[in-house]
């Protein structure tokens, strides 16, 4: 059996529909579905069964409960970086998932695991290394404490713990996130009712629209967990972007050229994300590629034409 947390959020789902296309069924999706609007990214999905996240963290003491389990995939985590209520976060990001690590291993069962490129901070340098790691907000810093502990941990791991720093993530089966959801189904609303798409003025020395990110496809991070999964000796922490930053321009010139119309304009910069937003973010994805990893990862050029196929397709 293979575990997924977080299994009927975005990434969660979208892993859980990629291990269907590679011949795994026997899936046991654990997520909090108190948002009951997420089932829908489970229904075109094959699961062995299904588990309340709060019975998931209960029965973690009584790990033979759950049958002979080849490896965690968790993606489980609460995502909302503008939430400041830290003993919320916390418990969510970090207690839960070290009580996870600690029960994978000791039964050496491989762990892999979601963390965050949060954990870069305002910093323009994005590689795995304790010098510039710092955090501008609570969620940043529950996922890099995270990977510090793992850090501690690794040097005397029985079996496989892998961290994969998220970039910015975008793709099929993110509709519930509202806020939080990605950029380019933002713009897609936008243009969807409005006809025009709108982008921050500038911050941070960066002009209007030109604020940077390395903007991954969903179904690129879901290959990288594939692999992890597949080489259960590859252990640490690793950074999942393309490794190639693109303007938020380029995303929305991406999605104008895909809808063959439209006007993009400007709006205000939001006084209460001065100071902790990330106006550039760019995987050095070295350690990933030194791993052996050598998938493809789509620009925004093929990626965002794919993404805005799927909602008209599925609607949002």
């Amino acid at each position: 059996m293979l575990i997924v947390t977080g299994g009927a959020g975005f990434i969660g789902s979208n892993l859980v529909q990629t291990l269907n296309k590679n011949g795994h069924k026997d899936i046991l999706v654990v997520d909090n579905l108190k948002n009951g609007h997420k089932f829908r990214n489970l229904r075109d999905c094959e699961i062995q069964d299904y588990m309340d996240k709060q019975e998931f963290l209960e029965r973690l003491e009584k790990w033979q409960h759950f049958g002979s389990v080849r490896a965690v995939l968790h993606q489980g985590a609460c995502s909302v970086t503008t939430e400041w209520d830290g003993v919320y976060m916390m418990r969510n990001n970090f207690t839960y998932t070290k009580s996870l690590l600690h029960c994978c291993l000791s039964q050496k069962i491989p762990m892999i695991y979601a963390s965050s490129a949060a954990v870069y901070g305002k910093g323009t340098v994005c590689k795995e290394k304790r010098e510039v790691e710092a955090p501008l907000n609570v969620y940043g810093y529950s996922k890099f404490l995270l990977d510090q502990y793992v850090r501690e941990i690794l040097p005397t791991a029985k079996s496989q713990v892998a961290g994969l720093r998220y970039f910015n993530v975008y793709g099929p089966r993110e509709n519930h996130k509202g806020s939080m959801a990605s950029v380019a189904f933002q713009l897609y609303n936008q243009h969807k009712l409005h006809g025009e798409i709108k982008l921050f003025e500038g911050s941070d020395g960066y002009g209007p629209g030109e604020q940077r990110r390395d903007f991954v496809y969903v179904e690129d991070v879901a290959a990288v967990n594939m692999w992890f999964l597949e080489h259960p000796e590859k252990s640490g922490i690793f950074n999942v972007g393309t490794g190639q930053s693109q303007t938020f321009n380029e995303v929305a010139q991406a999605l104008l050229a895909y809808f063959g119309r439209g006007q993009l304009v400007y709006i205000p910069f939001p006084a209460h994300l001065r100071g902790c937003y990330q106006s550039f973010t760019q995987a050095d994805i070295s350690a990933l590629r030194g791993a052996g990893y050598n998938g493809k990862f789509r620009p925004v050029q093929e990626g965002i034409p794919a993404y805005m196929k799927w909602l008209d397709e599925h609607g949002t």
